[in-house]
C-alpha cells in the first residue's frame, strides 16, 4: 500500500492509486495536525509507554509526517492518573492509559480494562470488537468527552510482590497492597488496605515500607522496576487481571475535527498496537521470569483459600453496584451474557488442546 492513498479520501482500503494524485493535490488534502500524547506510563516501560510511542510512529508513517503525535511520560505533562481529565478538558488531545484507574468516578470504568475473575486476552478483544463492547464503552465514554480505541493489552498478569509469605485469608488483613482497579475493592473486603500509585512511585513506596506488597503487571516490566530488591515473594495468578486491555483516549472534539483519513490511520495504529503490545509481552515475559528467579523471587501461587474467598467476594460486590448503578448493571449483564458463551466455547474448542500440550514434557 502507498500511504499517500491513505489521504485522497479513498480511506485505508485503497492500493495502488497513488500516481493519480500528484504531490500537490495531496499538499491540498492533507493538512498538517499536531497532538499530544500523555501517557500513563513512564518511558522506562518500553512496552506499555513503547505502545504510545508505536502509535504514534505508525501515524507519522503512513501520513508522510502530516498527521504527528507528540508523545509524553507520566509527570511531564499530567500525573499518570491523570489522564482521563486531561484529554477530557482538552489540555492534551490524546492519552494513552489503563480505563481502571477511572473506577474512583465509576466503576463502569472496569469493563474497558479488566473484570476481576473475568475474561482473558482473547475473550476481552472478542467481547470488545465483535460482541458490541466497545460501542458500550463508547456510549459510557462520551460523559467524559472522550472516544477510545483499544490500543493494547498484557495478558495475564501475575499476583504480585510480597514482603511475607501469603498463606491465609488471614494474612491479608492490614497488608498494604499497590493494587488498582476493582481488585483492590474486593481485596479491601478481605482486610487488605489498597493503595493506587503511578508506576514510578511504587518502588520508593516499597522500599520505604510504605507498601507492604505491590502488583504492575508481569515479570518483563517488573524486573525494569526492580520490585524483586525489596520483596522476594512473586505471587500468581493476578486473578484481579486476566487481561488488561489499554486503551488510547481521544478528545471527542479533536477526533471530530480530523480528517475522515486520519482518523482511519489512527484507529488503524492504535488496532497494530493492540496486537503488538500483546504479542512483545508474551516473547519478553518468559525470559524474564528466568531471570528473575535468578535474582532470588520466590515463585508461588495464591492459595486455594484465598482465591475462592476473593472470588465471593467479587460477585457480592458486581450485585452490590449494579443494585445502585443503572450504567454498570448495563454493561456487566452484556458482559457477563457474553462470557458465559465464550468460556463455554473456550472449554470444548481451546483447554483441551492447551492442558494436553502443557501436560507434555517434550
Amino acid at each position: 500500500m502507498d500511504r499517500r492513498s491513505l489521504l485522497t479520501g479513498a480511506g485505508l482500503g485503497a492500493v495502488g492509486t497513488a500516481a493519480a494524485f500528484p504531490t500537490p493535490a495531496l499538499a491540498q488534502a492533507a493538512p498538517e495536525v499536531k497532538w499530544r500524547m500523555a501517557s500513563s506510563y513512564p518511558k522506562s516501560l518500553d512496552t506499555l509507554y513503547g505502545a504510545g510511542a508505536y502509535i504514534a510512529k505508525r501515524v507519522a508513517a503512513a501520513t508522510d509526517n502530516r498527521f504527528q503525535i507528540q508523545v509524553f511520560a507520566a509527570g511531564e505533562i499530567v500525573g499518570g492518573l491523570q489522564v482521563l481529565d486531561a484529554v477530557g478538558n482538552s489540555t492534551v488531545e490524546c492519552g494513552y492509559t489503563l480505563s481502571s484507574f477511572y473506577i474512583g468516578k465509576d466503576p463502569t470504568f472496569m469493563f474497558e480494562a479488566s473484570v476481576p475473575f473475568g475474561l482473558n486476552s482473547r475473550h476481552h478483544n472478542a467481547w470488545m470488537l465483535h460482541a458490541g463492547g466497545l460501542q458500550m464503552v463508547r456510549a459510557f465514554l462520551a460523559d467524559y468527552n472522550v472516544v477510545n480505541f483499544p490500543a493494547g493489552n498484557t495478558g495475564a498478569q501475575m499476583g504480585g510482590w510480597f514482603k511475607r509469605e501469603i498463606n491465609s485469608v488471614e494474612d491479608l488483613k492490614g497488608l498494604k497492597f499497590r493494587i488498582a482497579g476493582m481488585g483492590g475493592q474486593i481485596l479491601a473486603r478481605l482486610g487488605v488496605v489498597p493503595q493506587v500509585l503511578a508506576g514510578g512511585d511504587i518502588y520508593p513506596a516499597l522500599e520505604r515500607g510504605a507498601l507492604d506488597a505491590v502488583e504492575w503487571a508481569g515479570p518483563y516490566d517488573d524486573e525494569k522496576l526492580g520490585f524483586m530488591k525489596v520483596a522476594k515473594y512473586y505471587y500468581y495468578p493476578g486473578f484481579w487481571e486476566g487481561t488488561a486491555g489499554l486503551s488510547l483516549y481521544a478528545n471527542k472534539d479533536k477526533l471530530a475535527a480530523l480528517p475522515d483519513a486520519y482518523r482511519n490511520v489512527l484507529e488503524a495504529a492504535c488496532a497494530e498496537a493492540n496486537l503488538w503490545c500483546l504479542s512483545k509481552y508474551d516473547a519478553e515475559n518468559p525470559d524474564a521470569l528466568r531471570r528473575v528467579v535468578a535474582q532470588g523471587a520466590v515463585l508461588k501461587p495464591f492459595p486455594r483459600e484465598v482465591m475462592e474467598a476473593a472470588y465471593r467476594e467479587a460477585q457480592k460486590l458486581y450485585a452490590e453496584i449494579a443494585a445502585k448503578n443503572p450504567k454498570f448493571k448495563a454493561m456487566h449483564d452484556h458482559w457477563n451474557a457474553f462470557r458465559e458463551k465464550e468460556l463455554q466455547w473456550f472449554r470444548i474448542g481451546e483447554f483441551p488442546f492447551d492442558y494436553f500440550i502443557y501436560s507434555q514434557r517434550g
